[in-house]
């Protein structure tokens, strides 16, 4: 039987009455034909508790029991899932990663999967199984021990199996009927996308747009697994949801798809660093060796032998920031006069593949955020984005007029 991998997301578990919704269609897609492989999150709000519950006990943790604090909310839900098909008279057992197994690598909290074999799930299909649910966002390491994949990660786990199964397709299921414009709680006009291409979909999701985890895009996009976006709570028809595909598939499009934000950004600024040959990676090897996720860079002009260097990383970060870099001056690898933390800022970005082939896009983006009094503290860009960070205070207004500005209330 063709194999369909279904993933829920915490709201769409978030109780009983919400799994019980959820089994109901897997049912649906059972008596349609499929084997099915269900990748579950934990249930709403559970996944925080856990996480707060550990950085409570231990502000540095040891990630390895972390990853075995927080991977326990998936379980939970797995079962629920697998109990509710069973009392529905669908065939179905529920599986942690080990068990499948979910191979990663050792990278405690932000494992990345190598290989998922398929012998297990494929042999119990073979012998009357119709749904294998399993517990996403967990695997295990080389050495045994119960890994995570980061925040979202159930949505990389949910692509993972479907590119090693060869599934048909893969439906994320979330609480918004699909990819939007930007965020429809900050403005009104935000419109939902038929379609949008991998690369703006994977720009979209590294930078703060939470529909789906930047690495389920980068997986979908290396093994052009078909994937749809779709709500949990809306009734199922072929028009629903948006298809993220390649960008050939699709006909027309504006030249910005989607204005997206980071609220939780921090700004860092070293001043008076010694400007020498090898002085960025003596200050971002650190960095990278401490996890932290370094992402806007910006070196200030040469003064007397001595410049500033200012980045951004998520605000969660900065005590790990702060604690590799004193580490990193006291071993006399690098010098600066002062760390200076900016933890009131966002990170605002504009996203289109149409921007390769329009000029003046960035200009728009900076006379819109100019009129409307906000200052730009630094600016990255790429082939089809741009990125500014802001003051925080400011960052829906900006997103606002961002929106407004680029008309993406209208159809291409």
């Amino acid at each position: 039987m063709p194999i369909l991998v279904m993933k829920f997301g915490g709201t769409s578990v978030g109780s009983l009455d919400r799994i019980h919704r959820a089994a109901k269609r897997i049912g649906r897609e059972v008596a349609n034909g499929y084997d099915v492989i269900v990748i579950v999150s934990a249930m709403s709000g559970e996944t925080n508790k856990l996480v707060g519950y550990v950085e409570e006990t231990s502000p540095l943790f040891d990630a390895r029991e972390y990853d075995a604090v927080v991977s326990s909310g998936e379980n939970v839900t797995a079962g629920l899932m697998a109990l509710t098909l069973q009392e529905m008279d669908v065939p179905a057992r529920s599986w942690q990663g080990w068990q499948v197994p979910v191979r990663t690598t050792s990278a405690h909290a932000s494992a990345r999967i190598e290989e998922i074999p398929s012998d297990n799930i494929l042999a119990k299909f073979s012998e009357g199984m119709r749904v294998a649910v399993v517990a996403g966002f967990q695997g295990i390491s080389p050495e045994g021990r119960i890994t995570t994949l980061g925040r979202g990660g159930s949505d990389t786990t949910a692509v993972a199996f479907a590119a090693a199964f060869e599934a048909e397709r893969c439906d994320i299921y979330t609480d918004v009927d699909g990819v939007y414009t930007t965020d429809p709680r900050i403005t009104a006009k935000a419109r939902k996308l038929d379609r949008i291409a991998f690369e703006e979909m994977l720009e979209l999701a590294s930078l703060g747009a939470k529909v789906l985890q930047t690495r389920s895009v980068e997986l979908a996009m290396r093994y052009n697994v078909k994937l749809r976006v779709l709500s949990s709570f809306e009734e199922p028809s072929d028009e629903a949801g948006t298809l993220v595909c390649a960008e050939e598939d699709i006909v027309e499009s504006n030249v910005v798809a989607g204005v997206a934000y980071s609220r939780e950004e921090a700004k860092l600024t070293l001043t008076h660093v010694e400007d020498r040959p090898g002085i960025a990676a003596a200050i971002f090897g650190p960095l990278a060796d401490a996890g932290v996720n370094v992402d806007m860079i910006v070196q200030n002009i040469s003064d007397a032998g001595t410049t500033d260097m200012t980045f951004s990383c998520p605000v969660n970060e900065v005590k790990r920031a702060e604690k590799a870099l004193a580490a990193a001056r006291e071993a006399n690898e690098i010098g600066f006069a002062e760390l200076i933390a900016d933890t009131e800022v966002a990170k605002v970005s504009i996203v289109g593949i149409g921007m390769r082939s329009h000029a003046g896009v960035a200009a728009k983006m900076f006379k819109t955020l100019r009129d409307e009094g906000i200052n730009i503290k630094v600016i990255t860009t790429s082939e089809i984005k741009v990125s500014v960070l802001i003051d925080r205070k400011y960052m829906e207004l900006a997103v606002q007029a961002l929106h407004d500005a680029f008309e993406l209330d209208k159809a291409a």
